[in-house]
C-alpha cells in the first residue's frame, strides 16, 4: 500500500530532522534538497526512504552534523575536499561547487572527496552544474555489497556514475546508473514488498544464482552491471573499479571491502586505509571547447534523432537518459510522492522519536 504526500510536506519534513539532528538551517536545507530530489524523480531507495538510516548513523557518532568541511589540497582546476564526516548529502554539494568554480576559472575543474557518507542520488550533484553551462559528472564509492566477476567475496559498492549534459531547447541528458546489474535500494524495495528479485541481481553466499531478496542478509552478495561473464559482468566490475579508485584511492577515502556500511549495526571493517566514504565530481564548460549555442543545436538535434529512432517490437519509442525522471518529477509535484506504508511508519516513528510534525 502507498500514501501520496506533497513534495513540500516531505521536504518540511526531513528538515525538521535535520535541523533535530543538530545542522545548521542552510545545512539542513541543502541536505533536504538532495534527498527528496531521488523522490521526485522517482529514485525511491535513496529519497525519505533513507532518513531513518541517516539518523542512525549520527546516533552512533559516524555522522557528523556540524562538519567543517574544507579543501585540503588544490590546483586551479583539481581539488581534495575533506568532509569531515558530514552528510554526503551537503559535502557533495560543496564539492560539486568548488569543480564549478574551478570550471569557470580555467575550463574544467576536478574534485575528490574524502571522509564522507552516503549522498544520496549522483544525478541530483551532477545536475547542479547544467545551470552554469557546463557539463557536470558526479561518482561515489559504497560499501562493499558486489562480488567481482569470478567471486564469491563482497569487493565493491554498487559505485553510480551520473553525467548531465545541457542541450537547447530539448531538456537536458542526464544518465545515473549504478555499476550494478540492480541498486541495492532496489532489493529494499522488494523486500517491503515482499517480492522476489529477477534473475542475475543476487548471488548467493557461495556464488550460486538466487531470486531471494534478502539474499544480502545471508551472506550473498549483488551482480555487476551484465550479472554473469556471459552476458559482460566485467564490464561491470570495471567500470565500479574505475569509481572506487577515482573516489577513494584519488581522494583519500576508503575503497573496496574497507569503505564503510551504511546501516549503522554493521559493524566498521577492520584496518580501514582511508578515511570514510569517497566521491569524486567533474564539471566541464562547453565554451572551452566550442560555442555553447552551437553545441545545444547539435545536442538537441543528437536527443531528437534517437527518440526518433524505430522502436524495437512490442515498444512504442525511444527514450533518452534522462527522460523518464524528468516524467516522473513533472507528475509527482501535482500529484504527491507515493511512499510505500512501511516507510510511512518509518517516518512518523521519527517524528515521534523528534516531537516534530508529520
Amino acid at each position: 500500500m502507498e500514501q501520496f504526500f506533497a513534495y513540500t510536506r516531505l521536504f518540511n519534513f526531513a528538515k525538521s530532522i535535520f535541523l533535530k539532528m543538530g545542522c545548521s538551517d542552510q545545512d539542513a536545507d541543502i541536505a533536504s534538497k538532495a534527498l527528496l530530489s531521488a523522490d521526485i524523480r522517482g529514485v525511491d531507495s535513496h529519497g525519505v526512504a533513507r532518513l531513518s538510516g541517516y539518523v542512525r548513523l549520527w546516533e552512533v557518532n559516524r555522522v557528523n552534523s556540524k562538519p567543517t568541511i574544507q579543501i585540503i589540497h588544490e590546483t586551479p582546476s583539481t581539488g581534495v575536499v575533506d568532509g569531515d564526516a558530514g552528510l554526503g548529502l551537503v559535502v557533495a554539494p560543496f564539492a560539486m561547487e568548488q569543480a564549478i568554480n574551478k570550471a569557470k576559472n580555467v575550463g574544467s575543474g576536478w574534485v575528490s572527496v574524502q571522509n564522507s557518507n552516503h549522498f544520496g542520488i549522483a544525478g541530483y550533484h551532477a545536475m547542479l552544474a547544467l545551470p552554469h553551462d557546463m557539463i557536470g559528472i558526479a561518482m561515489t564509492n559504497a560499501s562493499a555489497l558486489v562480488a567481482p566477476t569470478f567471486s564469491k567475496e563482497r569487493m565493491l559498492g554498487t559505485n553510480p556514475i551520473a553525467v548531465a549534459i545541457p542541450a537547447g531547447i530539448e531538456p537536458p541528458f542526464v544518465a545515473d546508473f549504478a555499476t550494478t546489474t540492480a541498486a541495492n535500494g532496489k532489493l529494499e524495495i522488494l523486500q517491503r514488498k515482499n517480492q522476489p528479485v529477477p534473475e542475475g541481481w543476487v548471488q548467493t553466499q557461495d556464488g550460486s544464482p538466487s531470486n531471494d531478496a534478502n539474499e544480502l542478509k545471508n551472506g550473498g552478495a549483488l551482480l555487476p552491471l551484465g550479472s554473469d561473464r556471459e552476458h559482460s559482468s566485467h564490464k561491470g566490475y570495471m567500470l565500479g573499479s574505475i569509481v572506487d579508485i577515482f573516489s577513494g584511492i584519488l581522494s583519500g577515502a576508503n575503497y573496496g571491502p574497507w569503505v564503510p556500511p551504511f546501516p549503522s549495526f554493521i559493524p566498521m571493517p577492520e584496518n580501514m586505509p582511508g578515511k570514510g566514504i569517497g566521491h569524486f565530481f567533474g564539471a566541464m564548460r562547453i565554451d572551452a571547447f566550442r560555442k555553447p549555442e552551437a553545441f545545444k543545436k547539435d545536442m538537441d538535434q543528437w536527443i531528437q534523432r534517437f527518440r526518433k529512432a524505430a522502436p524495437a517490437k512490442g515498444f512504442s519509442s525511444v527514450i533518452v537518459p534522462g527522460d523518464p525522471e524528468r516524467e516522473i518529477e513533472k507528475r509527482r509535484m501535482t500529484e504527491g510522492i507515493p511512499i510505500l506504508s512501511l516507510v510511512v511508519k518509518d517516518l512518523e516513528a521519527l517524528a515521534t522519536k523528534f516531537s516534530v510534525d508529520f
